[in-house]
């Protein structure tokens, strides 16, 4: 009797251990804020000064946006035109509109040990999400939501190899990145994304956890733990 209380026991803190194992990751997004990493308002250059011309620009001057094709709604258009207002062809810049044609003409061309999982993701938005990680690994550059807009010029942030926004209320957010091209931690997001292709039945999960700002955060955490920034 006491050796099936203590192989009970035994294995229920295996149990145990491997859940905390297993969610160790999410568990530490609770706690670590990355805020050494952080840019801080005192470092970036104004709109306009002189100060960023003197340094270097790694990232491409190239705005990325997606969406299911060429038509955007009205809702978002205003959002879309102050991004391009601000970084036009005029000061360098280069905008590319990522359809869904184009994502998937990109992703079989480019990348064809990914495109049967990303032609079969059963959401949309694993497509706009996936793609953004690809093309910004690809060709560098900064990526944009639609519905975010542009209240100011980027220039003082291409000085970074890469960035990407905090959110709430833990974790970082995949709606605006930029990045050089073929920077490390991009090349790691898009070689292990098709390792999180799973389904967790409910559908925001499934996103959030498969290519949504989770499997972002996720990524960035296993980043960090490496020692890597």
């Amino acid at each position: 009797m006491r050796r099936a209380v203590l192989l009970f026991l035994i294995f229920n803190l295996a149990v145990i251990a491997f859940l905390v194992h297993s969610v160790w990751t999410l568990l530490s997004l609770l706690v670590v804020t990355g805020s050494e990493d952080a840019i801080s308002k005192a470092e970036l250059p104004a709109p306009g000064s002189t100060m960023i011309d003197t340094r270097p620009q790694l990232i491409p001057k190239i705005i990325h946006q997606t969406y299911k094709n060429a038509t955007i709604p009205p809702v978002w258009q205003e959002a879309q035109q102050s991004c391009k207002a601000l970084h036009s062809e005029e000061d360098g810049w280069e905008y590319k509109l990522w359809t869904d044609e184009m994502s998937a003409d990109f992703i079989r061309k480019e990348y064809p040990w990914f495109y049967d999982t990303f032609i079969n993701y059963p959401y949309p938005i694993q497509r706009a999400d996936s793609i953004r990680y690809f093309v910004l690994s690809h060709f560098g550059g900064i990526y944009i939501d639609l519905d975010d807009g542009c209240n100011r010029a980027l220039e003082p942030l291409l000085s970074y190899p890469a960035f990407v926004r905090r959110t709430v209320p833990t974790g970082i957010s995949n709606d605006v990145m930029g990045s050089v091209p073929r920077h490390p931690f991009f090349m790691r997001v898009i070689e292990q994304i098709a390792d999180y292709d799973r389904n967790w039945i409910l559908p925001y999960i499934t996103v959030m956890g498969s290519t949504g700002p989770l499997f972002l955060s996720v990524m960035w955490r296993h980043w960090t733990n490496d020692g890597l920034n």
